[in-house]
């Protein structure tokens, strides 16, 4: 990647919006509540923060990285732009009838998510196209256009397109936009064999509506915000993060919104990944807890694990499949909603619940005094001496502690016969133990024992969990790296230009081709670097290939990396190897005499990686200089312990701090157990290990 000697990223959260400026080797940063009605608003104010602070005109910064959650709040508040469907006929209602999977198998009375689009808004053609790409049923021009006049004038925004195996054959699909085009210029239109073009119609319906349903929104936004930056001066190149782990063209991410969900926490598996490389550690579990939910990672071997499927708006206590899958390559990661503005009740049968409900950054937790009422994360952790309330964001928000405590009495006290103390303790392990539960889950499924993880925590309200998280999980070493409050934003100034392009082309290892094999390589190759070169036409590209297998009639594959060499001489019996191994490593053996297929190709080209320079880990050898005491509750001991409170700016290399500590800074604090002690290594991060 190209470096600038000026860069800032930005990072749209549902609470903050993080803005990290690098000036060379110096960073400053700041975070400033969430806009929502125009979230450009918040980056202006911040870029002026932080330009401020390094002394610097704005239209000094050379390039700024953007990575947002806005993509994914639009499809979970479902306010998006009135969009059609146009499909094959007899397939009006595949979004709706979803997969025969149940995702509580034993609910009689389950309710399945409502469609993002209504019947009413799904209309169908005439056309066939065969699993083989064959045209069953040619698709005329005339009853498009007859299609087209019909809904003209019923006020479409946005029109996705989703045919029958389009994926192997385009030519109907591009019928209609061509149709389209002439008849509705100004309405937006995207195309499943762009978009996704892969097979299992429902995840590639869902995605193409899913695109098209953020596409006007999302346009409109980056156009905003690059009228905004430039009537303050700013006239540099903008790159938007996706959620592959990668950056993309603002171009780009206008046509494609779709890979933009989840980008906000892919910057924050880069920024841990990049963390993990520095020190190392192969096997890493990235916790990132915002203001609105919590992320949790695995990374193994300095690379964040993959995925080309993603649920977005899970309906139903956050379980798989009861959410919109998205086919777009996405880091795979957990997500809940537990993070510092999840809001707390009481449920049916006197049990204390927290989230999804955020209070976000308007009215925000109680104590912003902004007419929040009900208790949230940050509540109780104010309530439990976690936070200073006059030295919140770097002191820009005073916190009420007495609102606080009235919250959690009257929502959660009165009903359950607590104090306001003991409803912020039910309150702060409940929303614990759910991340617990979450990261147990995730590694259990990835055949993973956390046991032999180090966590990194980041995030503005990660630091005053995670300590009390890896006592949950028995992980025995966690770092807290500096910038940690605004580390999703750093990471997408360390993530590089890539894009990664798939195709299904289905084929059976025992009629194996080669030389087709070898054509669709290629050819996703020379598309996904295309991408990448419209970002940094000088950076050398390298291609990361991989293909999705499984053994024939299985519901699920798994992915296959190929090396450049196996890639483009392939060879069955290679395969076959690869494919078994990483089969055997997930579910402990192969299936003997069964033929293997291949369903899904893919090819990632991506600049190189920054070079990291590997950190000399410091033994502690004094301890630092305390600030000042406060009293702060232990839920390990179940009581109130008196805890030292150290500022990190104070903390010099090599210093030791023994738990029950409180360490502060603008951004976030980090909360050291008394199970804990914590040293301050020379890159500034804060080494947390079990008290010796």
């Amino acid at each position: 990647m190209a470096s600038s000697s000026i860069r800032m990223g930005v990072d749209i959260g549902g609470t903050f919006t993080d803005v990290v400026l690098e000036v060379g080797k110096q960073q400053f940063s700041t975070k400033v509540l969430t806009t929502y009605k125009a979230p450009e608003d918040a980056i202006i104010d911040g870029m002026k923060q932080v330009c401020e602070q390094a002394d610097i005109k704005p239209a000094q910064i050379e390039q700024i990285i953007h990575g947002t959650t806005l993509a994914t709040n639009a499809l979970i508040e479902r306010r998006g732009a009135k969009t059609a469907l146009i499909t094959t006929q007899g397939f009006r209602d595949v979004i709706e009838m979803r997969s025969e999977s149940r995702f509580e198998q034993y609910d009689l009375n389950l309710t399945l998510p409502e469609p993002l689009l209504p019947r009413q808004q799904r209309y169908t053609v005439e056309e066939r196209v065969s699993a083989k790409g064959e045209v069953l049923i040619q698709l005329q021009r005339a009853e498009v256009e007859t299609l087209v006049d019909q809904i003209k004038d019923l006020g479409y925004e946005s029109i996705a397109v989703g045919l029958m195996h389009s994926y192997l054959n385009d030519a109907h699909e591009k019928l209609i936009r061509d149709v389209i085009a002439e008849k509705m210029p100004n309405v937006a239109v995207s195309l499943s064999c762009e978009v996704s073009p892969q097979m299992r119609e429902y995840e590639r319906f869902n995605t193409v509506v899913a695109n098209a349903y953020i596409k006007p929104m999302m346009k409109s936004y980056l156009g905003r915000l690059g009228g905004q930056l430039k009537n303050e001066g700013v006239d540099c190149s903008i790159f938007l993060m996706h959620s592959g782990g990668g950056i993309i063209s603002i171009e780009s991410a206008a046509e494609f919104p779709v890979r933009l969900v989840e980008s906000g926490p892919a910057g924050g598996a880069v920024f841990a990944a990049h963390i993990a490389a520095r020190y190392g550690l192969d096997k890493v579990l990235s916790f990132d807890m915002g203001g609105t939910t919590a992320k949790i990672c695995l990374i193994k071997n300095q690379t964040p694990k993959t995925s080309r499927v993603f649920e977005v708006a899970r309906t139903y206590r956050f379980k798989k499949g009861s959410g919109m899958p998205i086919s777009i390559p996405v880091i795979d990661m957990v997500e809940i909603g537990a993070g510092g503005g999840s809001l707390a009740h009481v449920d049916s049968m006197r049990q204390i619940r927290v989230g999804p409900e955020s209070a976000g950054s308007e009215p925000g937790p109680a104590c912003y005094g902004r007419g929040g009422e009900r208790p949230a994360v940050t509540d109780a952790d104010l309530v439990l001496g976690k936070l200073d309330p006059d030295n919140f964001a770097g002191g820009s928000i005073q916190l009420e502690t007495l609102s606080s405590a009235k919250a959690l009495e009257n929502v959660l006290g009165d009903v359950l016969d607590m104090d306001a103390q003991t409803a912020a303790y039910g309150l702060c392990e409940v929303v614990d133990e759910n991340m617990a539960n979450a990261a147990r889950v995730h590694a259990v499924e990835n055949g993973e024992d956390l046991a032999e993880y180090t966590m990194i925590a980041f995030g503005g309200a990660a630091p005053l969990h995670a300590g009390r998280l890896c006592e949950k999980l028995g992980v025995e070493r966690l770092l807290v790296p500096p910038g940690a409050g605004v580390g999703s934003a750093i990471g997408f100034l360390r993530a590089p230009f890539s894009f990664e392009a798939n195709r299904s082309v289905y084929m059976r290892l025992s009629a194996f081709n080669p030389v087709v094999i070898k054509n669709i390589l290629s050819e996703l190759e020379t598309e996904a670097t295309a991408f990448v070169r419209s970002c940094d036409s000088d950076a050398e590209i390298v291609a990361e290939y991989k293909a999705y297998m499984r053994y024939t009639g299985q519901g699920e594959e798994i992915p296959v990396i190929l090396s450049a060499e196996q890639a483009m001489n392939p060879d069955v019996q290679t395969f076959q190897t690869l494919f078994e191994k990483d089969y055997i490593s997930l579910f402990g053996r192969a299936v003997e005499g069964m033929d293997i297929e291949i369903t899904v190709w893919s090819v990632n080209s991506t600049t190189l990686p920054e070079a990291v320079e590997p950190i000399e880990v410091l033994s502690g050898k004094e301890k630092a200089l305390v600030n000042g005491k406060r009293r702060i509750f232990d839920p390990a001991l179940r009581q109130t312990v008196e805890a030292t409170v150290i500022l990190r700016v104070d903390l010099e290399d090599g210093e030791m701090v023994h738990g029950p500590s409180v360490i502060t800074e603008d951004e976030t604090t980090i909360i050291l157990p008394s199970s804990r002690q914590a040293i301050c290594q020379s890159d500034g991060c804060i080494d947390i290990e079990l008290q010796v």
